[in-house]
């Protein structure tokens, strides 16, 4: 049975994601309050900014910086898109 959850980035019910999609107490809370769908729109967004700002993953301040944009994109008033961006350049 598909589970349930009240998504705080989608202000409605939605189906939950089937387990933490993050390591700790940040992944429990991205379980218990974001749903799959949301969760989808974050991984087009993270993508989106990996390509516009060439990260690496490898370095750690391209990490912590898509933590931070994660938290705003899914639990604060939204990540940002890189400047100049627009939908053509995907």
């Amino acid at each position: 049975m598909t589970r349930m959850i009240n998504c705080i980035k989608l202000q409605k019910e939605a189906e939950g994601l089937a387990s933490p999609p993050y390591p700790g107490e940040l992944g429990m809370r991205i379980y218990n309050e974001i749903s799959a769908a949301a969760w989808d729109q974050w991984l087009a967004h993270q993508t989106m900014l990996i390509n516009e700002y060439r990260l690496s993953l490898i370095d750690p301040k391209s990490k912590t910086f898509l933590i931070d944009e994660m938290k705003k994109f899914l639990f604060g008033q939204g990540s940002e898109k890189p400047a100049g961006f627009t939908e053509e350049n995907k």
